[in-house]
């Protein structure tokens, strides 16, 4: 059981969905305990089996996603990740955090997440297992069933769209501080100084799921961006509170009415302002934000 949150963390970022990595691991976990006690005596290393295992269950489950997917009402967005209450907590997360479960770095940021869900099942897996995990190329052969040389071609390949997807990093700090004053410019329905922070490509994508309001399609540009989200505050019933959350690990924002999580929204900026926003609105990809 030791294994257990390297399995997690494995299997959400090969997964994007806590929940579905979640019951990835505990499918790992049956197919262990389904073994007589002298046929798991008879494995040298459990831990290598258990991750063997568990990559072989998400490329199973990736193959069935993508078709899933096909069929999600609207834009489909990884399950965003709880941090600290404010970003100047630090991004490590506290003990009782839900999302303590995985580490948060770059390889789970929403933007890398994202551009993982462009890629092949074969293509992520080999490439989160050797780049990230760092495992050889024969491990990664056996748990994707093709050849050292031909996983080596996959997770160069995947490496390219990392590469041709990536954005000059913004120290995070100052990412926290564009952040914190496009939620108070937000709640104050102050559409130019929205603008102002706002790439002028920008783009926001939002995931419904179908079980809340949400748009279908991308939005473009400062200015639709700064109407679409002003008129939100305008349509909310109650009163829409915005605050100041880590969300996988980088500076985010959480819409709020009367204490329940309703939206979340994770960035990507580009220099001095934001060119990608993500808003999970989907309810059940809520849940850890209920109690976090």
């Amino acid at each position: 059981m030791s294994e257990r949150r390297q399995l997690i963390n494995l299997s959400y970022r090969l997964l994007g969905s806590l929940a579905e990595a979640e019951d990835a691991v505990q499918e790992t976990y049956a197919r262990w305990y389904a073994m007589s006690r002298p046929q798991q005596d008879a494995i040298k290393s459990p831990g290598a089996w258990l991750t063997k295992v568990a990559g072989r269950v998400c490329l199973d489950v990736l193959g069935s996603a993508r078709a899933r997917r096909e069929r999600y009402v609207g834009e489909w967005i990884p399950e965003p990740l709880p941090g600290p209450a404010r970003w100047a907590a630090g991004p490590a997360g506290s003990a009782t955090d839900p999302a303590e479960r995985v580490t948060l770095d770059e390889s789970v940021s929403m933007a890398f997440l994202v551009v993982l869900e462009a890629m092949t099942p074969a293509e992520r897996v080999a490439f989160i297992l050797h780049d990230v995990f760092r495992y050889s190329f024969a491990e990664v052969a056996e748990i994707v069933g093709r050849t050292p040389a031909a996983c080596r071609q996959l997770a160069s390949s995947a490496r390219r769209r990392i590469r041709d997807s990536r954005t000059p990093a913004t120290p995070a700090a100052h990412q926290a501080g564009i952040v914190r004053d496009f939620g108070q410019a937000w709640q104050a329905k102050d559409i130019r100084a929205l603008i102002r922070l706002l790439d002028p490509d920008a783009t926001v994508i939002a995931d419904g799921g179908g079980r809340t309001r949400a748009s279908l399609h991308p939005i473009e540009g400062s200015e639709r961006i700064a109407h679409y989200l002003t008129d939100l505050f305008a349509r909310a019933p109650g009163t829409l509170t915005v605050v100041e959350r880590a969300v996988n690990g980088r500076p985010g924002l959480v819409a709020q009415q009367e204490g329940r999580t309703v939206a979340v929204y994770a960035f990507d900026l580009a220099g001095d302002r934001i060119s990608r926003i993500w808003a999970v609105l989907n309810p059940e990809k809520l849940r850890l934000w209920t109690t976090a």
